[in-house]
């Protein structure tokens, strides 16, 4: 089977997983319970997506100046820092960690 079947596959089942959300009743929705969940799931997403843009380039594992920036970013999120003064504490780190060489 060629790659456009598999990723036409994976298209029309992205798109039934979709759809089945508006089958999905009102009531189990808004149950508290619920809401925790698909929270607590966002949160693990997001952070396992940062991981691995962080320390993956291709097929490889890289340490590089994003895992500077990842744990300057963390730092400044511990010291309760606004978000957009984290976004800078982590972009220049790796600025300047590119600039001292570290690739």
């Amino acid at each position: 089977m060629s790659l456009w079947f598999w990723l036409l596959l994976a298209c029309v089942l992205a798109y039934a997983w979709k759809l089945m959300g508006y089958f999905v009743p009102a009531s189990l929705l808004q149950n508290p319970r619920m809401s925790r969940v698909a929270g607590t799931m966002t949160i693990g997403l997001l952070a396992s997506l940062t991981i691995v843009n962080t320390v993956a380039s291709g097929q490889v594992l890289a340490a590089d100046a994003r895992l500077g920036a990842l744990a300057a970013a963390a730092i400044a999120l511990a010291l309760r820092a606004p978000f957009l003064v984290v976004v800078i504490v982590g972009a220049g780190t790796a600025a300047l960690l590119r600039l001292i060489g570290w690739n």
